[in-house]
């Protein structure tokens, strides 16, 4: 689902095009017939399960779905070209950092009469997901599925540490010494000549795998990397959201984690910048470049499929508040020049209703929105071998959550965030004053018209 970088590709598309031509026009879809549903989506390994949906959907109601899949950033660049030309697909899959500039330029369809005639119920949606789409009283999308983030790691790595896997269950973390997370991630990581980072002797320049992996680019949510510490530890993006005005980029909560985050990768317990960078995520793991990393439940068969390492998840460590996660989901949007919105609308009320859901749910790819649906998932996961509880126990109380930060000009602020945070990570900037000088350009950039 690509979330951490979410605010770099879209978004940035858009802005550089602008929309100008996306006012809507009397044109077409690109369905190949009155009967048909177009319907897009960026992920290939959604995509078999969204077919076994469409084909339930055809029975019921006679009508076919189109289902158009391409990566996650021909996507974006070719809904640009779409909706300027009047050709977008009738339903696409939509991303709570990309709607606000598509739904300002009134290229999508209100769903709220539809779901008000129809009556769907928007509370059986996991958490506060269905307010995310609302936008001056008008809505966007139903939630189709969520994400929350956990630790993956390495089991070898962790056996042969001598780390009981049990205790990986129940980690702490504060900004002071870093807990028993802190400790985890310094005994995980091991120089060439086998010294470990918690050992006399040991060369930080010279490691062979880090405890903790780097994921580059994290924008001003840092969803994977840092987000669930600073949040723990007190922080807040917005002064609401979605929709905020004002960033709070100069919290101190925020600069006493990013301090500590600074310290672990100057001592050699995290992946850096420029290693990072140049592996990825994925090949950092399987490479056993990093013993841990955090990262989303969308991945979770990234990880437990893979076939060059062994890996696990454990939940988030808890912080001085306690655990905190982003929740994240997608959602179908029709778009304004639907060639036939009724029909448009009764796919994503499928889309997002209990019998879709069932049929997302068996398949074990991602966690549809509907919290029954959710814990089915779960046990399909589990029915394949793989615990994915660390992922789904923390949505089980609200105070955990944290909701993806919403605001118009995503591009340009995280332009300017990745500046930054990239300068933290690589010791060239002081969170003390990069993070202040930050939020006040930021902010600017909200205030401006």
């Amino acid at each position: 689902m690509k979330k951490t970088i979410a605010l770099t590709c879209g978004v940035a598309i858009f802005a550089a095009a602008g929309l100008a031509g996306c006012a809507p026009q009397e044109t077409k879809g690109s369905g190949t017939s009155s009967n048909t549903v177009t319907y897009s989506l960026w992920d290939p390994n959604q995509k078999p399960a969204y077919e076994a949906c469409a084909a339930e959907f055809k029975k019921k109601s006679g009508i076919t779905v189109d289902i158009q899949q391409t990566g996650w950033d021909d996507y974006w660049k070719n809904l640009t070209v779409q909706l300027s030309s009047g050709e977008a697909p009738d339903v696409i899959t939509n991303h709570v950092a990309q709607y606000p500039e598509l739904a300002a330029k009134d290229v999508l369809t209100d769903l709220k009469p539809y779901i008000e005639k129809d009556k769907i119920d928007l509370s059986q949606y996991t958490g506060e997901l269905a307010s995310l789409w609302n936008y001056e009283g008008k809505t966007f999308g139903i939630p189709q599925d969520w994400d929350t983030i956990a630790l993956v790691y390495n089991v070898k790595d962790v056996k042969d540490a001598g780390i009981d896997e049990a205790s990986l269950q129940s980690l702490d973390w504060n900004p002071q010494d870093g807990g028993t997370f802190g400790k985890t991630i310094a005994h995980l990581t091991i120089d060439k000549n086998g010294k470990r980072g918690d050992e006399a002797g040991f060369d930080k320049n010279n490691v062979e795998t880090y405890g903790w992996g780097l994921e580059t680019n994290s924008g001003v949510v840092g969803q994977g990397p840092w987000s669930w510490f600073a949040l723990s530890n007190g922080f807040s993006y917005l002064d609401k959201n979605p929709f905020g005005r004002h960033y709070n980029l100069d919290s101190p909560k925020l600069i006493e984690a990013m301090s500590w985050w600074q310290k672990q990768i100057e001592a050699g317990y995290v992946t850096p910048v420029e290693k990072a960078g140049d592996l990825g995520l994925e090949p950092m793991m399987e490479q056993n470049k990093a013993a841990i990393i955090p990262d989303g439940s969308w991945r979770i068969n990234t990880w437990s499929q893979s076939k060059t390492q062994e890996f696990k998840f454990a939940p988030l460590p808890k912080g001085p508040l306690g655990q905190r996660t982003i929740i994240n989901g997608l959602a179908p949007s029709i778009t304004k020049n639907a060639k036939d919105k009724d029909k448009a609308w009764q796919w994503v009320k499928f889309l997002t209703s209990a019998e879709c859901q069932t049929i997302i749910a068996k398949k074990a790819i991602v966690f549809p929105s509907i919290t029954s649906q959710s814990e089915a998932a779960a046990k399909a996961h589990e029915a394949n071998g793989v615990d994915v509880s660390a992922f789904l126990n923390i949505t089980k109380d609200p105070k955990n959550l944290v909701y993806y930060p919403i605001t118009f000009k995503a591009e340009e602020i995280n332009t300017e965030a990745n500046k930054v945070f990239e300068g933290i990570e690589r010791g060239s900037e002081d969170p003390a004053k990069a993070l202040p000088a930050l939020n006040k350009k930021i902010n600017e950039l909200l205030a401006e018209k």
